[in-house]
């Protein structure tokens, strides 16, 4: 399938060859087939698109004076440019970044429910007043911060642009996006859709572009006022040192090692469910993946049994031109570090119950079989470091104490899971985990509306919810002496 969606930056309103006229391939990670061919933006291209974005937000520019209503009406207007596009736009991620149309789909859906969620967020960034001695009024007044910076990564290339940028525009804030050069081509729509929505010029700008050269600069850039990063924490760290040098505020959502804890009163055939979900959608490249798995040694062996079985039955393929429900890794050399990691596991002792390897009937893509290693200890390295890839450690644990110590174990803290059918139990160790969101008796899942964010070194701030209107603001103190 050939691509004819755009392929230009996307800066001013106007699109555009990168200044140097530069460009680079993608490639479709099921077929290693070349996919498209798209403007590679570098630092003139990024200077250029803050300028756009700095203007647009100037005090009396258009988009920073419009109406709350106003604006909450265009992106309204973005939801339904998006929902008109919406195949089109799934066609495109499963095409350049592997995964399923399912999941594709999901993804979509979600951006849709973003902007419309945003959308009623416009007219209700409120202040306060203050109490304070003395004939005086004071109060509060939350502002946008500016321009913002979105760099995206290539796993969820449209849903986690849209997850920062909805906020940020329904704040009053101008954007430039910088997409993963790996996955760059869906984060182009929010141009198209931007334009069909009647957005002022600069508010919303486009350059795809290499980290080291066009992400780098968006960081490190005087003028940008805010950076929205979601990548890995060794990344993640490099963004922050180079915002620092601007005391720029940053959202950091980096890398995760979640823990999913099954306990014996579980319902271990839903547990078994959302486990494998949790690790093997969008091929276990998530920061958000259960990727290990606690169980209680009196029902070890049983949910062993049941993910396996599920592992073992998951059909793969890219969706398009087979009914696949895992695709593949996004490139060669992700595909080879987790095969890499597939072997230090086996070096170090623990057991591959199914999976290991690339899948024998995938002549072509980047695949590697759902795999689920058992007799893993937490100190092994699949149970320490993010695969990135469909990799499941089970560890056993004995009790509740003992399951607590081993999921805060880890240097990540983003999402863990319980499973129990004791409410005491699930509040209980939920209360005890370090981690910034827990899910019981699903996993994973977030919604528009609650905050996404996690706590040690699986990032900084929060996106989505109340929180990102926070992210996306800054408060400004007014007194007035009435005497």
């Amino acid at each position: 399938m050939s691509y004819d969606g755009p392929t230009d930056l996307f800066i001013d309103g106007e699109w555009t060859p990168a200044e140097a006229g530069e460009t680079f391939e993608t490639e479709d990670p099921a077929t290693e087939e070349r996919y498209a061919t798209v403007a590679e933006g570098a630092e003139a291209d990024v200077d250029r698109a803050v300028d756009a974005a700095a203007a647009a937000v100037e005090r009396d520019a258009e988009w920073r004076s419009l109406a709350p209503k106003e604006r909450a009406a265009h992106l309204r207007a973005m939801a339904d440019a998006i929902e008109d596009r919406k195949d089109e736009i799934v066609q495109v991620e499963s095409h350049d970044n592997g995964k399923t149309p399912f999941e594709a789909t999901l993804d979509v859906d979600m951006v849709i429910d973003t902007f419309r969620y945003y959308a009623g967020w416009a007219d209700k960034v409120e202040g306060d007043e203050v109490p304070v001695p003395g004939d005086r009024l004071n109060y509060t007044v939350r502002e946008p911060v500016g321009v913002t910076g979105h760099v995206i990564p290539w796993n969820y290339p449209f849903q986690l642009a849209g997850r920062s940028l909805a906020p940020a525009l329904a704040c009053g804030n101008t954007a430039v996006l910088k997409p993963s050069s790996t996955t760059p081509l869906s984060a182009l729509y929010y141009a198209v859709a931007a334009e069909e929505a009647g957005l002022p010029d600069g508010v919303v700008n486009v350059v795809p572009g290499r980290g080291s050269t066009a992400g780098n600069r968006l960081a490190e850039h005087p003028d940008v006022d805010h950076i929205a990063f979601t990548g890995s924490t060794g990344i993640g760290k490099g963004v922050m040192e180079r915002a620092a040098q601007n005391v720029t505020g940053v959202t950091l959502e980096l890398g995760g090692k979640g823990p999913n804890i099954v306990f014996p009163d579980a319902d271990l055939d839903d547990a078994a469910a959302g486990c494998h979900y949790g690790i093997f959608m969008n091929a276990g490249q998530m920061c958000w993946a259960g990727s290990r798995l606690l169980v209680h040694e009196s029902v070890h062996d049983e949910v062993v049994e049941k993910v396996v079985e599920r592992a073992e039955g998951t059909p793969l393929g890219s969706g398009i031109d087979d009914d696949g429900r895992m695709g593949p890794t996004v490139s060669e050399d992700q595909q080879q570090e987790v095969l890499d990691y597939i072997e230090t596991g086996k070096a170090e002792g623990a057991t591959v119950a199914t999976g290991g390897g690339v899948p024998e009937n995938k002549d072509v893509g980047h695949f590697v079989e759902p795999t689920v290693f058992t007799d893993v200890t937490n100190d092994m390295t699949i149970a320490r470091e993010e695969i990135f890839g469909p990799v499941l450690a089970v560890i056993e644990f004995s009790d509740r104490e003992e399951a607590i110590e081993i999921a805060n174990d880890s240097p990540y803290g983003l999402m863990a899971g319980i499973w129990t059918s004791d409410l005491e139990t699930a509040h209980g160790v939920a209360d005890h985990l370090d981690y910034g969101m827990v899910s019981i008796n699903e996993f994973p899942v977030t919604q528009p509306q609650t905050p996404f964010g996690g706590f040690k070194q699986s990032g900084y701030g929060r996106e989505q919810g109340t929180e990102a209107i926070h992210e996306y603001t800054q408060t400004k103190n007014v007194n007035v002496n009435l005497e």
